[in-house]
């Protein structure tokens, strides 16, 4: 998709970059199963130095998986932390060594949503909490579904054994997030983005992957 130069009404360059300030010691203050906490003390330009205590994460990628009629997938899923069940797309840890995020893209829309799709795009791609963690979620938009057969089909467990499927118009679901009905980072982000790219020059002017 062609966008142009982020320039704001005063004339200024508006875009993220990326800049790392020193560090001066580091040390994983917790192990878990998936992340990690780490404390790094930074020094800050002028000479000042703070200690930043943030989740060291994998990074994550979702799929926009949408159908020849434009109806998006959405999954109820249990989420502990918040105490809810949140509507998302279907998303998965990059936790395998050396896997791209289209690949982690596919194998988890086939993984919890039983489809493979013949035309993959990028999105868009984020930080999901900046202020407390280094996760990176890039989105994906998945067309041409088709559906897995059962024989093939991956035995989900945990919270995805129990995983709820619906399937809405990609503007009634975008109507949903402005509502406030849905919460979850993914959601918000990937349904927005979709609409701004179906919009803005339409889904096969996003880049493939």
């Amino acid at each position: 998709m062609n966008l142009a130069v982020p320039v704001s009404s005063a004339g200024q360059v508006v875009a993220d970059q990326a800049v790392s300030y020193p560090v001066t010691d580091s040390a994983t203050v917790f192990h878990g199963r998936i992340w990690d906490v780490v404390a790094d003390a930074v020094e800050l330009p002028g000479g000042g130095k703070v200690r930043r205590e943030y989740v060291r994460h994998p990074g994550a990628a979702a799929v926009i998986a949408l159908d020849l009629a434009e109806r998006v997938l959405l999954q109820r899923q249990y989420r502990h932390p918040v105490r809810a069940e949140l509507y998302e797309p279907p998303a998965g840890l990059l936790d395998v060594p050396g896997e791209a995020p289209a690949l982690t893209g596919r194998r988890e829309l086939f993984e919890e949503a039983d489809l493979r799709a013949d035309d993959w795009r990028h999105l868009i791609t984020f930080n999901s909490t900046p202020g407390g963690a280094n996760e990176v979620i890039h989105i994906l938009v998945a067309r041409g579904l088709s559906v897995v057969p059962k024989a093939e089909r991956f035995v989900r467990s945990e919270e995805e054994a129990n995983l709820v499927p619906v399937w809405l118009p990609l503007a009634e679901a975008c109507q949903l997030v402005m509502a406030g009905s849905l919460h979850s980072p993914t959601a918000v982000v990937g349904l927005l983005a979709a609409w701004q790219a179906r919009c803005a020059g339409g889904f096969d002017s996003l880049p493939e992957v």
